[in-house]
């Protein structure tokens, strides 16, 4: 596999050549005058830092410590094949960055409101080293979940819980913002706005907690979800209870992919929903409904397109008799009527699992074969980062033999932009100098490489101007720049 970063051979003894912006012949025989296009297929993991799941791994971590971690996992999405790191930076009503509006995260630093020492900003050192490497960095958030008990130690001032309080509610074990609350959405809506405005992120993501799941008493019964009081100030227009339940939440699915696009409109908006919409669709379909249950109307969200990529979280087996991934993403393909992009979620962590839990890497790999041939759909994102690092079970290994040639993220043609304009490439000794040709700005290059009988293709980050063969023998090459929005230019060719 050629990856770019990961150059090990250079390349010698270059006989020279020159450069166009259409493929050509070369003296002798040289490149076809095809070149293919680039795969396109979305490539990410989840990196939950909510009770440390993935990073970082213990909350008394230096700040060096916190960085390298990071840098291993994002050395890591390269290596196998990933383009792109959907990072949780507001788990439980609080910041994995420099926020007015909330407190630090207890699971930054073991003890909520305090600030990394020596300080850094996480998101920003995350977006930055994420573009380093040719990734996205799309900036998760929980816009209900207010607090967890595995961070109860400390509380801050700043926190919803004490600064919001009238906005807070205890459900099970969890603190959640009411979603009836005016006050509560205000305040979800007013942070996700702040970090898509001062960080250089790629996307905004939810996941698929909206009303908790249901909570039951010592001795099974249903135990209410304590919004009453909110639900009859506000039932003027006479709406059952659910349904207002549901109107909460389409209402702030609806502002926030409008606040996003009045802001930065290139900035990604993806959700994660449950993966069932309601049992019985499709008709095979059994289990949990997350429309009566979590008040989430999510077939809404996507026929309505407040969204520009749908994740549903298809956490089951190709086999299952009532849940099974095919049918599930065939039916949720069927549904995205405004032709946004669906990369379904995976449950790649069931490998560190036990007992009935436990998967083998190979149902993840029949998972991303199957999306990979399913019209429609166009990458997968795996939960979460944890299973894709070194470890016996080969996880990570058996998602690289999947992604066995590199992807660019697919293009959002809806949100607007163009293709930048070809590279300009020239031979130097031991490299192709690459240079952008216009005013819009690369991303990525997708580079081809022609060896005489086979073409060999990587994404190289766009600040990178020099691209080193991957082996001996290589005859020339075809370099297109990729906008951050995934528009492609034509090819430029070499050819020595």
């Amino acid at each position: 596999m050629i990856r770019n970063l990961l150059f090990t051979v250079l390349f010698v003894g270059f006989l020279g050549g020159c450069a166009s912006t259409a493929p050509s012949w070369a003296p002798g025989g040289g490149m076809p005058r095809s070149v293919p296009a680039p795969t396109a297929e979305f490539r990410a993991a989840w990196l939950a830092t909510v009770a440390n799941i993935d990073w970082p791994s213990s909350p008394d971590l230096s700040t060096l410590q916190q960085q390298q971690e990071l840098r291993t996992m994002m050395d890591r999405a390269v290596e196998i094949g990933l383009n792109a790191i959907v990072l949780q930076v507001r788990p439980t009503a609080d910041a994995f960055y420099a926020s007015p509006l909330e407190p630090w995260s207890y699971y930054l630093t073991g003890v909520q409101g305090r600030a990394p020492e020596p300080f850094y900003d996480p998101l920003a050192f995350a977006v930055e080293e994420a573009h380093r490497r040719g990734l996205e960095l799309h900036a998760w958030f929980n816009p209900y979940r207010v607090l967890h008990p595995t961070a109860t130690d400390s509380i801050s001032a700043l926190h919803a819980s004490k600064r919001l309080p009238g906005s807070v509610v205890t459900y099970g074990d969890l603190m959640w913002f009411e979603p009836g609350s005016d006050e509560a959405t205000a305040q979800s809506m007013a942070v996700i706005m702040d970090v898509v405005e001062r960080y250089d992120v790629d996307g905004v993501h939810l996941d698929d907690y909206f009303y908790p799941y249901p909570v039951s008493d010592e001795d099974g019964a249903h135990v209410e979800f304590p919004d009453e009081a909110n639900w009859r100030a506000d039932s003027t227009d006479g709406l059952a209870r659910d349904d207002w339940r549901r109107r909460n939440v389409d209402v702030f699915i609806q502002n926030l992919y409008e606040g996003v696009k009045a802001r930065k409109p290139w900035v990604k908006v993806g959700i994660s929903p449950f993966g069932i919409w309601r049992p019985g669709h499709p008709p095979t379909v059994r289990g949990f409904d997350q429309y009566a249950g979590l008040y989430a109307d999510a077939r809404k969200w996507l026929n309505e397109g407040w969204i520009d990529y749908w994740t549903p979280q298809l956490y089951w087996s190709m086999d299952s008799e009532g849940q099974s991934y095919a049918a599930l993403l065939d039916w949720w393909v069927a549904e995205n009527h405004h032709d946004r992009h669906m990369w379904p979620g995976l449950y790649t962590s069931r490998v560190i699992l036990e007992g009935t839990a436990w998967w083998e890497p190979a149902e993840i790999v029949r998972q991303i074969e199957h999306t990979q041939r399913t019209e429609g759909a166009a990458g997968n994102v795996h939960f979460s980062m944890r299973a894709l690092m070194p470890a016996a079970h080969g996880m990570g290994e058996a998602v690289a033999a999947a992604y066995d040639e590199a992807a660019i993220v697919p293009a959002s043609p809806w949100l607007g932009g163009q293709a930048p304009a070809a590279p300009a490439l020239t031979a130097e000794r031991g490299y192709v100098a690459v240079r952008p040709a216009g005013r819009e700005p690369v991303f990525v290059w997708a580079v081809h490489w022609w060896d005489g009988r086979n073409w060999h293709f990587e994404r190289v980050p766009g600040w990178q101007q020099s691209l080193r063969p991957p082996a001996e023998g290589v005859r020339g090459v075809a370099v297109r720049a990729v906008s951050r929005l995934g528009h492609v230019s034509s090819p430029a060719t070499l050819t020595f």
